[in-house]
């Protein structure tokens, strides 16, 4: 039974989520036309991800959900449970983008990766302060530098070491997140939710009227499960009727 006192969700929260699916649904998309319809530009946009420009943007909206994960996972009751039903959520993502096309297949991206980082966080820094999980998130991201440089030139014969970034160079995934530097980067969420959303509310003084972002920030995973499909199938009807 839902509790008659639940607390209101956090209206930034819910904003700054949305706004980084919506990116992504954008960026998801350019990729799709420009893969599987051939398209150079939509709307002024290039299609070619893999200039500076668009990496960039990747990162900026990839990192900031992110860190609202990290900061969420501070105001949940069960990490753990959350964490499990994500992963399940996420291998069965990888079940079906292999069956849809093997060489494309996801295999460690953003969903198992906070899968496992909220899983992490549940048995090791619940009860971590702010501090101690910042100075952590550190620490984890400057081991991926080193690991990164350490590796460079190395030539590893097997993935099973897929989740912290060490794969064979053959490897290729468009949705990668390695733990190293990605649960570093969760980790300052969560010290920033320990520390600035300690009294598990709004940091605005006043309330604000629910938009559409704010749904779709409510909404993320759902958004994110479906998006693909619908994307893959609009795409698919559009070549019908060419």
């Amino acid at each position: 039974m839902r509790s008659e006192t639940a607390r209101p969700r956090i209206w930034e929260i819910d904003f700054l989520r949305g706004v980084s699916i919506i990116l992504m649904l954008g960026y998801h998309l350019l990729f799709d036309l420009g893969e599987f319809r051939g398209a150079k530009r939509v709307l002024g946009f290039s299609t070619d991800l893999s200039t500076f420009a668009w990496t960039t943007a990747e990162h900026f909206f990839a990192g900031l959900f992110v860190v609202l994960s990290g900061i969420s996972s501070t105001l949940s009751r069960s990490n753990l449970k959350r964490g499990l039903r994500l992963l399940l959520v996420s291998l069965a993502v990888t079940a079906a983008t292999y069956a849809f096309d093997p060489s494309s297949a996801v295999y460690f991206g953003i969903l198992q990766c906070l899968a496992v980082s909220m899983l992490l966080y549940g048995a090791a820094f619940e009860k971590a302060g702010p501090a101690a999980c910042a100075v952590w998130g550190a620490l984890v991201i400057a081991f991926g530098v080193v690991l990164k440089a350490a590796m460079r030139g190395v030539v590893v014969p097997f993935d099973w070491l897929i989740p912290f970034g060490i794969t064979r160079p053959s490897f290729g995934s468009f949705d990668y997140f390695p733990l190293f530097p990605w649960f570093g980067i969760f980790l300052f969420g969560s010290a920033l939710g320990k520390s600035v959303y300690a009294s598990r509310k709004s940091l605005l003084p006043w309330p604000l009227p629910r938009t559409f972002v704010n749904w779709a920030g409510r909404y993320s995973l759902v958004i994110y499960l479906a998006h693909q499909p619908v994307f893959m199938g609009v795409i698919y009807l559009l070549g019908r009727t060419r």
